[in-house]
């Protein structure tokens, strides 16, 4: 590990980066690439489910090796060259049953590896609160380079030279207005496996070269020897179970803004939509991250102000006033774009610090388990809920004569988000000393 003096942050940003990268380049387009291919809708959610899936099975299973078995840094390199191969694989087929167990492989793989990352960030971190939001923001960083660039990918240049564009600005405006279409678009969409790939090999090589971040082993006198069976024991604290809950109410309302908003800035403006050109829609969604990187500097002293209740809460809703705004003021595109920008505070005030809260709280014996344990609800079960029920609920109860009701829509995660901060605002109460749970700092915010 390294010395206490000195912290890798520069390493540990780019771990960030490079593991969000890989996530950040297939996931924005698959949801229209799939059916492109032919995959019948329930193949389709097959293949979308892998990743939650694996969310669960990583909890359960390879959670467990990393803590307790293997250095961390060892473990992020073989899963990302065993799952690069694999998502490098589904740019190369078009069949099901090939495309569906290679995205499977590269999920139980991957998913792991966003557990591992935050741990081998905060064991080499001296101040964790103040550090981790800039660290982390390299992941922010990574899933925009990832969106961007694509963006010039799917552009058809026969029509952008055809129409000879005189300067700089003119020819990024003719690129950005002749996007791929057909057969061609489809062709193209395989780079985003590819890239995927490539840049999931590139971190199995890097990880070799970050800071040794050794096994932890199980504490003196504990009984029990699976790591998530202790961090699943920590639920019989409600403060713990009350915030657990309500994360996979505030996942579930956050896979509803990536299952619907692309289709609502893409609909018509008489259809209900936005009516944004399907080649910016990628660039508006990643205004988000863009502010999450500010959001991200600001985080610790947030948290020293207001502390962890309260910073939550903030987070949840920033998820019921964008939705509020979508319902509301579907006509208005400039407030649509604008509130995009919530999206920082949605993640950063919520989700970025209920993984600090891990740190602070959970044993460090099964602080990898801890942080499998809440990403079970972010990006397992609370993800496999949103994709199960987002397109039944969009197809068949707020669509009429193929006309979708977003107002409709948008009032079911507005609604759900609203409840989920009453109820933390009503029962989450950490106490103040972290020792109650993990035997760690006592002067942890709450």
């Amino acid at each position: 590990m390294t010395s206490p003096t000195k912290t890798p942050r520069g390493s540990l940003f780019a771990m960030m980066a490079l593991e969000f990268f890989i996530w950040g380049a297939w996931l924005p387009l698959i949801f229209g690439y799939l059916p492109s291919l032919g995959f019948t809708p329930g193949q389709q959610s097959l293949i979308l489910n892998a990743f939650p899936v694996a969310s669960i099975v990583g909890m359960f299973f390879s959670n467990q090796w990393a803590d307790r078995k293997f250095a961390a840094e060892k473990f992020l390199a073989f899963s990302h060259l065993i799952g690069g191969l694999a998502i490098l694989g589904c740019g190369f087929t078009k069949e099901f049953w090939p495309f569906f167990l290679l995205m499977l492989v590269h999920c139980l793989l991957y998913v792991p590896t966003i557990s591992i990352t935050n741990s081998i960030a905060f064991a080499n971190m001296k101040d964790p609160e103040k550090e981790f939001g800039l660290v982390r923001m390299g992941g922010t960083i990574g899933w925009i380079l990832a969106a961007w660039p694509f963006t010039f990918i799917f552009v058809d240049w026969a029509k952008v030279d055809a129409a000879n564009p005189a300067g700089f600005v003119a020819w990024i405006g003719a690129a950005l207005a002749n996007p791929l279409t057909g057969e061609a678009a489809k062709a193209a969409t395989k780079w985003t496996f590819i890239v995927a790939g490539i840049a999931s090999l590139a971190l199995a090589a890097f990880s070799l070269t970050l800071p040794h971040t050794p096994p932890k082993k199980a504490a003196a006198g504990t009984a029990e020897k699976l790591a998530w069976l202790e961090a699943l024991k920590l639920l019989k604290h409600p403060f713990v179970l009350v915030l657990w809950l309500v994360t996979l109410v505030d996942s579930f309302v956050h896979n509803c803004y990536f299952s619907w908003t692309g289709v609502f800035l893409g609909t018509a403006r008489e259809a209900g939509g936005v009516g944004i050109a399907s080649n910016w829609i990628a660039p508006v969604m990643s205004i988000g991250q863009v502010a999450e990187i500010l959001t991200m500097f600001v985080l610790g002293a947030t948290l020293k102000a207001f502390g962890w209740r309260t910073t939550m809460i903030v987070g949840i809703l920033g998820h019921a006033a964008r939705f509020a705004v979508y319902a509301f003021m579907p006509q208005s595109a400039g407030a649509i774009i604008l509130i995009q920008v919530l999206h920082g505070i949605c993640y950063a005030f919520f989700f970025a610090t209920v993984y600090i809260f891990v740190d602070a709280y959970f044993p460090k014996d099964i602080r990898s388990s801890a942080q499998g344990l809440f990403n079970l609800q972010i990006l397992g079960v609370g993800a496999l809920l949103a994709f199960s029920i987002c397109p039944w609920l969009m197809q068949s109860v707020y669509t009429v004569n193929n006309v979708v009701d977003f107002k409709g829509l948008f009032l079911v995660p507005l609604a759900a988000a609203s409840i989920a901060a009453v109820a933390l605002a009503l029962f989450f109460h950490p106490p103040k000393d972290t020792a109650a749970t993990a035997g760690g700092a006592s002067s942890a915010p709450h």
